[in-house]
C-alpha cells in the first residue's frame, strides 16, 4: 500500500513522536548521572542484528576510572570507527563497567523528529491555505456548485485519462476527438491534495479544486466491504456526489467484443442522466480496429459514454470519481457491482 497524501503525513507525524520520544530519552533519561571519559577503540567486534540477521561490527573499548582499567563492547558504531582511534565514552560512576556511545546521534534523532513534526504542521497549514484559495477561486467565477440539469441531443462521449507522467488528467471528447471537457492538474504534490482546473469547453468556464490522493481501505471480507476513495476539496468524494444528488447503478458486464468491465447507469435526483462502461485504451472505434487485442480488454479510468445532459459537469466529476478511485460503486466499494450484476442476471 502506498504512502501519500493524508497517509504521508500521518506516517511522518507518527515517526515524528516516535523521534522525539525516544530523543528526550535518550538525551535526558538513558544517560542521566553518567561521566564522560576518554576511551581508545582496541578491537572491533562482529555482531548479529536480530532485526535483518546481517552482522555488523561495533568497537570494543578500553578505558581506565579511578585506575581500573574496563574493556566494553559500545552499544554504536560509525563509518570511521578503527582501533586505535580516540572517542568520548560515557560510564555509569556507580558501576563503571556500564557505558555508553558518547556520539550524540541522541541529538540528531531529537531534531529529526522536530524537523518531522514541523513538516507535518506545515503542511497541514499549506493544504488548508489551498482549500481556502481555492475556495474563494470559485466564488469568483461563479461556479461554487454544479449547473442545473438540461436535457440535450443524446451523444456518444469517450473519456480518457492520461498516463504515462505524475501530473495526469482526464478528458471528455465527442465522436470526432474534440474536447468538451477536461481536468488539468495544475499542481503536484506528495503531501497536499492535487490542485486541478476543470475545464467546461462547451461553456467557457474553469472551475478550481483540489482532488486528494486515493485512500484505499481493504478489509477482504464477507462482512465488511472494500473503501477506495479520495477527497475533493476536503470533502470524501463520494459524499459530495451524493450531497449533489448522483446515485449509480453499477454492474459487471461484458458485450461488444470486450472482456467483463464496469457498466454505470448514471443518475441525478432519479432520473438518468448518462450511462458509461469501461472500455480500453483506445474508446474511439477506429482506435478499437487498430488494436484489436487491446480493444477487448477494459482499462481503468476509460469510458465510452451515452449520454443526452447538456452541463457535463456533474457528470464529468462522477467519471473521475471512478477513474481515480478504482471503486466499483458510488459508495465506495465494491458490493454495490456484485449485488447489481447479480440482479441483472435475475432479470436475464
Amino acid at each position: 500500500m502506498s504512502i501519500r497524501g493524508p497517509k504521508l503525513k500521518v506516517f511522518v507525524g507518527v515517526m515524528a513522536i516516535i523521534c522525539i520520544a525516544l530523543g528526550i530519552y535518550l538525551n535526558f533519561f538513558y544517560s542521566r548521572g553518567f561521566v564522560k571519559t576518554t576511551a581508545t577503540i582496541v578491537s572491533m567486534e562482529e555482531v548479529e542484528d536480530p532485526a535483518d540477521n546481517e552482522k555488523r561490527e561495533f568497537p570494543v573499548v578500553e578505558y581506565t576510572v579511578d585506575g581500573k582499567t574496563y574493556t566494553e563492547r559500545l552499544d554504536e558504531s560509525g563509518p570511521n570507527d578503527r582501533i586505535g582511534k580516540t572517542v568520548k565514552v560515557l560510564y555509569d560512576p556507580e558501576n563503571p563497567g556500564v557505558v555508553h556511545s558518547g556520539s550524540g546521534l541522541s541529538v540528531y534523532v531529537l531534531a529529526l523528529g522536530i524537523a518531522m513534526l514541523a513538516f507535518t504542521i506545515i503542511s497541514s497549514i499549506r493544504e488548508k491555505k489551498s482549500q481556502e484559495q481555492a475556495r474563494i477561486l470559485r466564488q469568483e467565477r461563479g461556479r461554487q456548485s454544479y449547473a442545473p440539469s438540461m436535457q440535450g441531443d443524446e451523444r456518444e462521449l469517450y473519456f480518457l485519462t492520461d498516463l504515462g507522467t505524475p501530473k495526469y488528467g482526464h478528458r471528455l471528447e465527442d465522436a470526432d476527438r474534440h474536447v468538451l471537457y477536461e481536468a488539468k492538474m495544475t499542481k503536484f504534490t506528495l503531501t497536499q491534495p492535487f490542485g486541478f482546473d476543470f475545464i467546461d469547453h462547451e461553456h467557457g468556464t474553469v472551475t478550481p479544486h483540489l482532488v486528494g490522493h486515493n485512500e484505499e481501505s481493504e478489509w477482504s471480507t464477507l462482512l465488511i466491504d472494500n473503501h477506495y476513495t479520495f477527497e475533493l476539496n476536503g470533502e470524501d468524494i463520494w459524499k459530495h456526489l451524493k450531497k449533489n444528488g448522483i446515485t449509480v447503478e453499477s454492474r459487471y458486464d461484458s458485450g461488444n467484443g470486450r472482456l467483463v468491465g464496469m457498466h454505470y447507469n448514471i443518475l441525478r435526483d432519479g432520473v438518468e442522466i448518462a450511462q458509461a462502461e469501461t472500455t480500453s485504451r483506445y474508446p474511439h472505434e477506429e482506435d478499437e480496429a487498430q488494436h484489436k487485442v487491446a480493444g477487448a480488454i477494459p482499462a481503468p479510468g476509460f469510458y465510452r459514454v451515452w449520454t443526452d445532459e447538456a452541463n457535463l459537469d456533474l457528470l464529468f466529476m462522477t467519471l473521475v470519481a471512478f477513474a481515480r478511485s478504482g471503486a466499483g460503486d458510488s459508495r465506495g466499494g465494491n458490493y454495490g457491482a456484485i449485488v447489481g450484476t447479480l440482479k441483472d442476471g435475475l432479470k436475464r
